[in-house]
């Protein structure tokens, strides 16, 4: 097993201040797993399972089970109970309450209707993605970035299998997981949009050629954008403009946030398929976005870019100073125009270029060409 301390800290951090910690992400990315780690230090411990009919028996009378409960209580897929949200609401305002509660969800609160609302002020997020590389180690990056960061296709025994159980995931999702959040949308009509998502990794969101292309409407192509975004499986990035008296990009930047299963939406199935196919470019800047804002803890990211032609991939502002990142599938980047344009109209206080590559170096004093596996100790040297 892959040792997660980063997120564990994270939910310790979060009970330190929160009767409730939200561990939130997609299905089998780790958080039961991660879940069992951290109660494994934790007496006493109630663990239930709510796709465990024998565990959903057992809460036939919730309140009843919950309120003689103390120590850690943990809820896994949460999100197919949602009306335990409000009881949990009532439970943590006990006086002299001695419980806390885990919750376990592969559907962000803007899917399950309830949760911001009900638990508002008691409950803290924990987001959780896949293996990140500081997980699996810098010598893993090529095979991290080829299948992304499900535990079982990370870990599967070559290739050929990781990519089945990609395809295996897609479907399971398709078919079981999104009619389970109470979502009515063909599987294959999905398919055929998720796709269709893949293929615009890392370009604007354009509703009308969605709608055009698959036959429906420009809000229902923005519903089904949302439905994949609020399941963890598509990031959307908003753009940053502000008065610069330039033409600026308004609309959001588009990605699948696992770079494994963009690769099986695009038939890629090793490393040597992806390495030539036209989005290879692409797939590096999704999968260095995540890495950087898993990192970093934050999910605070804009793009920007205007109808002229000047473009920064990410912004970010930390230690209240800002930062902007270019991603390149490159040996050796460096200067553009657009990155010059960035720097000055945003007011960047750096502006780092991540690449594949393993050495950092200086383009000048505001502007360094940096390894993905280094981003992280670099912005801390940079004074932020």
């Amino acid at each position: 097993m892959i040792d997660r301390p980063v997120p564990l800290q994270r939910i310790k951090d979060t009970f330190r201040v929160n009767p409730i910690a939200a561990l939130l992400g997609p299905r089998q990315c780790g958080k039961t797993t991660l879940a069992r780690a951290f109660t494994a230090t934790t007496e006493p411990c109630s663990f239930f399972d709510l796709e465990d009919p024998v565990d959903v028996q057992k809460l036939s009378a919730p309140m009843t089970v919950l309120q003689e409960l103390t120590g850690l209580v943990v809820l896994d897929e949460v999100q197919r109970k949602p009306e335990l949200f409000e009881l949990l609401r009532v439970l943590v305002d006990r006086p002299e309450v001695d419980v806390k509660f885990l919750i376990l969800g592969s559907a962000s609160p803007a899917l399950v209707k309830g949760v911001s609302e009900s638990l508002a002020g008691r409950v803290g997020f924990v987001d959780l993605g896949g293996f990140s590389l500081g997980e699996v180690g810098v010598d893993q990056q090529k095979v991290l970035w080829t299948r992304g960061g499900f535990p079982r296709s990370f870990l599967a025994s070559d290739d050929s299998a990781s990519y089945s159980w990609r395809m295996s995931f897609v479907r399971t999702f398709l078919e079981r997981d999104i009619p389970q959040l109470g979502i009515s949308i063909p599987a294959e009509t999905l398919r055929r949009f998720w796709t269709m998502v893949a293929h615009y990794h890392g370009q604007v969101w354009k509703a009308a050629e969605f709608g055009r292309s698959l036959s429906f409407s420009e809000p229902t192509a923005r519903r089904y954008l949302d439905i994949l975004a609020g399941a963890f499986m598509v990031r959307i990035l908003a753009p940053w403009h502000e008065n610069l008296k330039k033409r600026q990009v308004k609309a959001p930047k588009i990605y699948l946030r696992d770079s494994g299963l963009l690769h099986a939406l695009l038939r890629l199935e090793d490393w040597d398929e992806a390495l030539g196919h036209p989005k290879l470019g692409a797939s590096w800047e999704g999968f260095a976005i995540e890495h950087i804002l898993a990192e970093l803890a934050t999910s605070d990211a804009y793009f920007w870019a205007t109808h002229g032609g000047a473009e920064l991939d990410l912004m970010l502002t930390i230690g209240g100073r800002r930062h902007g990142f270019e991603f390149m599938f490159s040996d050796a980047p460096g200067r553009t125009r657009s990155m010059g344009i960035a720097a000055r109209d945003l007011g960047l206080h750096h502006l780092w270029v991540v690449y594949p590559g393993s050495e950092s170096y200086q383009l000048d004093d505001r502007l360094t060409v940096v390894p993905l596996q280094r981003i992280h100790e670099a912005i801390a040297a940079s004074g932020s």
